[in-house]
């Protein structure tokens, strides 16, 4: 039986805005720093917050000191970053509640969507916002239930395997956008499309 949708929940970086590269540069420049492998630090990082990234490639690092370098990094890639094409129509033409569920930081988050365009939602679980980041499901259970809905009628729209892995573990419907990653890895998604817009008609055809 085909479930009812009645909220969509959209991870930001790689789903409505296009940073994939700007991220890779700034994981990559960081590692080289800390001497770190950069493959191996730019893999861990894909669809985690920066805390968990942290903890996993450089436990014994002072946070507070990673996070400031990593901040100035950050600074230098801001005006690289775009909306995807189709991200603000899609969001605009939204019938159902919907939220952003991303492993960035609340302000950040914000301020990166005013400054490209795109509508900021009422519900918006960022990395400070739960104990436990992707592929946790915390993040996408707290939207849902700050939508007031039951996640079981929710739609997550995902780009990597760790958001897959939280949506699916939330027991929401999950898509994924083959934006960041092939379909091979995208495998424990529900559908898989290659675009944000492919994904919203395929949730309009559920309503």
């Amino acid at each position: 039986m085909t479930t009812t949708l009645r909220a969509a929940l959209f991870d930001v970086d790689g789903v409505l805005i296009d940073s994939g590269a700007a991220h890779n540069r700034v994981w990559t420049a960081w590692a080289i720093l800390r001497g770190l492998d950069p493959k191996y630090v730019r893999q861990v990082t894909q669809g985690r917050r920066r805390l968990d990234t942290l903890r996993i490639v450089g436990p014994d690092l002072d946070v507070a000191e990673e996070n400031r370098v990593l901040d100035r990094l950050m600074a230098t890639e801001e005006e690289t970053m775009r909306p995807y094409p189709d991200a603000a129509d899609v969001l605009h033409a939204l019938t159902m509640p919907w939220a952003v569920v991303t492993s960035s930081r609340r302000e950040a988050t914000r301020l990166r969507m005013e400054r490209l365009g795109l509508p900021v939602p009422r519900v918006r679980v960022c990395a400070e916002d739960v104990q436990s980041g992707k592929p946790s499901p915390d993040g996408y259970l707290a939207a849902a239930e700050q939508l007031g809905v039951d996640p079981r009628h929710c739609v997550v729209v995902e780009d990597s395997p760790a958001g897959i892995q939280a949506g699916r573990a939330a027991g929401c419907t999950v898509h994924a956008v083959t934006t960041t990653h092939g379909v091979e890895l995208l495998a424990g998604a529900d559908a898989c499309f290659p675009s944000l817009d492919h994904a919203a008609q395929a949730i309009k055809e559920t309503l």
